[in-house]
């Protein structure tokens, strides 16, 4: 799941740093409208993962945001 993850974060990114270079307004509505939908499932997943301990949160957090799970 953590790859999963990984992934629709970066579609996200991906979808954000598209539509600030779009010049055409549909075209930066719907990568807009992309990335909400990612975030909504990426944070869907989050909460469907396991509670861990604040100090193995962290380095989960970490580990996700650098890459590696």
């Amino acid at each position: 799941m953590n790859k999963d993850l990984r992934e629709i974060r970066y579609l996200e990114r991906l979808c954000l740093e598209q539509a600030e270079l779009s010049s055409l307004d549909l075209t930066r509505i719907g990568l807009l409208k992309v990335a909400e939908d990612c975030r909504a499932a990426a944070d869907a997943m989050e909460a469907s993962l396991p509670r861990l301990g604040p100090v193995a949160g962290a380095i989960q957090a970490l580990r996700l945001s650098v890459g590696r799970a």
